[in-house]
């Protein structure tokens, strides 16, 4: 019987039981397993990990663990440059997209509305959730922690928290987002982005009152949906305002509560 020592630090310990997080952890095994299925073991998808330590040295994920090994894992850093040790992902994303799966309708509608290009469809299955975040780079968020297990899927990120607001934060702070939105910037329908159009173009298309009242309008040339300043208009502003400021003022580790932010 072989045996390792394993630690898994920050965020990863979400997915542990309360009594095997922040603890280094004794594992027994017979025979070959590669880190990755041991990680995986403990139901951490690969995806949310970042680097690999084994014996004071980074590994990648199809390292064969050898008894002895002490093994610690540490999740996505934000802020630390880890360009010295071995990467775990032969591809880093030059651009930051995502597709969702079914379940987070609200979170699309959030992360468009903020300009982050989200990939949505509310009938698409794991198998073809997987593909679309391998092909076109994506990452793919998700309440399904073994959705992200897959072996297909390269970026991922588990979302943890049940409330669209909070997860709209969780997501901004996780990718470190906060400077790069633009709001307003592409169609809450399709994902496209929306231009200024002229109103003489659209405005065999407009409700009386809309004609009447409003100048100033975008179109997405997609999905042909036309947007203007309307009623909901400083409701939207009040949203981005508040993500925005809650997204700078709160720690990254910290899990917020939805008391935390109204």
């Amino acid at each position: 019987m072989s045996k390792i020592k394993i630690r898994f630090f920050a965020e990863l310990n979400d997915f542990l039981i309360p009594s095997l997080r922040q603890k280094i952890m004794e594992f027994d095994f017979r025979g070959k397993i590669k880190v990755k299925d041991l990680i995986e073991s403990y139901n951490i998808p690969h995806p949310e990990i970042e680097l690999i330590i084994v014996n004071g040295k980074s590994v990648d994920f199809s390292y064969q663990v050898k008894s002895g090994d002490f093994i610690a894992v540490y999740p996505v850093f934000e802020s630390i440059e880890v360009s010295p040790v071995i990467k775990l992902r032969d591809h880093p994303l030059r651009k930051i997209k995502f597709v969702l799966d079914v379940h987070l309708g609200k979170l699309c509608r959030n992360l468009r509305l903020l300009g982050l290009d989200t990939y949505y469809e509310n009938n698409l299955d794991d198998d073809q959730l997987a593909a679309i975040s391998h092909s076109q780079h994506r990452i793919l968020i998700t309440r399904d922690i073994n959705l992200l297990k897959r072996t297909k899927v390269i970026w991922g990120y588990w979302i943890r928290e049940k409330d669209p607001y909070l997860q709209t934060l969780s997501v901004i702070r996780r990718f470190d987002l906060s400077l790069h939105l633009q709001p307003f910037s592409r169609c809450l329908r399709c994902n496209q982005k929306i231009e200024r159009v002229d109103k003489p173009y659209i405005q065999h298309r407009l409700p009386v009152n809309t004609r009447k009242y409003f100048e100033n309008f975008y179109l997405c040339s997609n999905c042909d949906r036309i947007y203007w300043k309307g009623s909901h208009y400083k409701n939207m502003v009040k949203f981005v305002e508040k993500v925005i400021k809650h997204s700078n003022e709160n720690h990254p580790q910290k899990q917020l509560t939805k008391k935390e932010c109204t």
